[in-house]
């Protein structure tokens, strides 16, 4: 795992909102619109989060 790897996974979990989204599955299946509701955040927005959290995946 490159440096940059590393920097970009912990960057994407050093936000609170990412964090609360992967935290969800632990209470059972989440829909887009269940990430929405918490924080009452747009569609737009927890795509952006969403991506950002899938390009700090590691294969």
């Amino acid at each position: 795992m490159s440096a940059d790897e590393v920097s970009r996974t912990f960057s994407a979990f050093a936000d609170p909102t990412r964090r609360a989204i992967l935290a969800m599955p632990s209470r059972g299946e989440a829909t887009v619109n269940d990430i929405v509701a918490p924080d009452a955040m747009s569609l737009p927005a927890v795509s952006k989060h969403l991506h950002v959290l899938a390009k700090s995946r590691h294969d």
